[in-house]
């Protein structure tokens, strides 16, 4: 597995590994506290990982609205399911949890496509900062509701806490 970090961006910095296979995870991580993930036969290498880190910086400078990278998350059936509809969440829309839910053919799953939301091992690229309550509020995201709404935001979509 490579690694590499994005050390600046609007949501802080970030950790980015992918193997042969894909993007495993982009992570914000505010210090070193990748040591919980980070694996002793992991290598950085910041070549290896160009492409992904120029999408993401060309996403956070406003010109990129697709990512374009293999992706390869590591999940339960269900929850890779739910994060294949998540990419089907265009730039500048949102969702809710009950639409992924019904889009994946299961309207009565809401509070487990929240579980699986909660755990994208692939933040931004996997869109699951799109998705918003019922309510049209913001809800829970594991970057926190400041990095969600920052993110938001750069896709012009405004919306209140």
């Amino acid at each position: 597995m490579q690694y590499t970090w994005i050390e600046k961006t609007p949501v802080g910095r970030i950790l980015v590994a992918a193997d042969e296979d894909g993007v495993k995870y982009v992570q914000f991580r505010e210090d070193d506290s990748a040591a919980e993930l980070i694996q002793e036969d992991w290598v950085r290498d910041d070549k290896a990982l160009k492409s992904v880190v120029q999408q993401l910086q060309a996403y956070f400078a406003g010109k990129l609205s697709q990512f374009d990278v293999p992706l390869a998350p590591e999940g339960t059936a269900f929850q890779k399911k739910v994060w294949k509809a998540l990419c089907k969440v265009k730039f500048g829309v949102t969702a809710s949890y009950g639409d992924i839910a019904k889009s994946i053919g299961n309207p009565a799953a809401c509070r487990a496509v929240g579980l699986a939301n909660g755990r994208n091992p692939i933040a931004i690229i996997i869109p699951c900062h799109r998705i918003i309550g019922t309510n049209g509020k913001l809800v829970g995201y594991g970057g926190g509701l400041g990095r969600k709404k920052t993110l938001l935001s750069l896709e012009g979509i405004e919306i209140s806490a």
